[in-house]
């Protein structure tokens, strides 16, 4: 910083000019004598001063400097934390807690972030395989932990009407769930295990932030084989899809068994058999990961590891178990959507 405006000749008497330094002298001439009368010069050179402005105050700037760096640091932990804190709120809150980003949180290790296999690997442990028997026959289906003591998602058409509902986790455990709430409305249902701990709960994403051409994964039981893994793309948004709320006409689809398919209409028509007349429409992602009887209910995920849908319904080209498989048009109701109706489902909801 310049230490002095003032040139040669001016302000030679300091009566002269105010603003005059009155080290000036001492630090021009160091053989000078300083008059007594002054104290010692500081020991780093003075601000310099321009003519008609104020002297700024000597130490303003080293004052801010402690809570400016501080306010950085604190901004480094934050930015830190940040993408660990769906995973940290779950464990020091308890095993209750549903793990839930509005962003997209990395379920998925680094070192295989954006492959379908590390997808896999990350969530497979939170998917599992349900089988619902009532006394008009029994249905498999998939679902979602999404607690660590075993709260689990899934459709409600897998466990309309059952009177027993047994579950496999992906490590081949077994055990039987309490039916807590339905919402036939949006298709949806929580059950809970029996006597389960520890388990790997899913991480909830946020679908509003699935853009057409994401990619995604699939993972669920088609026919009875647990823990299959396909892939695509989200096809499109906002699909209205239709399906039946008549619990009657639910457990007509249990009927059949494993290669049962879930009816539902689209576009104005109808798929895998009759809905019935009393149906509910609700807004769903379209994708073209391969879904097939037995997928309902299971996860549909993005690239990180997060789950945006619940796999829902899915389009077979013939109506015959033996031959009917997927052509790529599925559809998977939306995470956000779920997380609305969650208070109800724990609530009890039965509608």
């Amino acid at each position: 910083m310049t230490e002095s405006l003032r040139h040669n000749g001016e302000y030679e008497h300091a009566q002269e000019n105010p603003y005059a330094n009155p080290y000036q002298g001492a630090q021009q001439h160091a053989s000078t004598p300083v008059d007594p009368e002054w104290p010692p010069p500081p020991a780093q050179p003075p601000y310099a001063v321009q003519a008609g402005q104020p002297e700024p105050p000597r130490q303003k700037r080293k004052a801010r400097r402690g809570p400016v760096a501080l306010l950085a640091a604190v901004a480094i932990v934050a930015a830190a934390v940040g993408g660990g804190t769906a995973f940290g709120i779950q464990e020091l809150t308890g095993s209750d807690t549903v793990a839930s980003s509005s962003t997209s949180t990395n379920v998925v290790p680094s070192s295989q972030k954006g492959t379908v296999s590390g997808v896999a690997k990350a969530v497979s442990p939170s998917i599992v395989e349900i089988n619902a028997t009532s006394n008009a026959g029994s249905s498999t289906g998939s679902g979602v932990i999404i607690t660590g003591d075993g709260e689990i998602i899934t459709n409600n058409h897998v466990v309309s009407g059952a009177s027993s509902v047994k579950v496999t986790t992906n490590d081949g455990k077994q055990y039987t769930a309490d039916v807590v709430g339905t919402d036939s409305g949006k298709d949806l249902a929580l059950i809970k295990l029996q006597n389960a701990s520890g388990l790997t709960a899913a991480t909830l994403g946020d679908s509003d932030g699935v853009g057409v051409g994401d990619e995604v994964v699939a993972i669920g039981s088609p026919e009875g084989l647990t823990g299959t893994v396909t892939s695509g793309i989200v096809s499109a948004l906002n699909r209205d899809v239709t399906v039946s709320t008549d619990e009657g006409q639910q457990q007509q689809q249990q009927r059949q068994g494993q290669g049962g398919q879930w009816p539902f209409e689209f576009g104005g028509q109808e798929f895998n058999g009759d809905t019935g007349s009393s149906t509910t429409t609700y807004k769903a992602l379209q994708t073209d990961a391969s879904l097939n009887p037995g997928n309902s209910g299971g996860a549909l995920i993005d690239m990180n590891g997060n789950i945006i849908g619940i796999n829902s319904a899915m389009y077979s080209a013939t109506e015959s178990s033996s031959s009917a498989g997927s052509v790529g048009l599925g559809f998977a109701i939306p995470i956000n959507t779920v997380k609305a109706d969650l208070p109800d489902l724990r609530a009890g909801a039965s509608n």
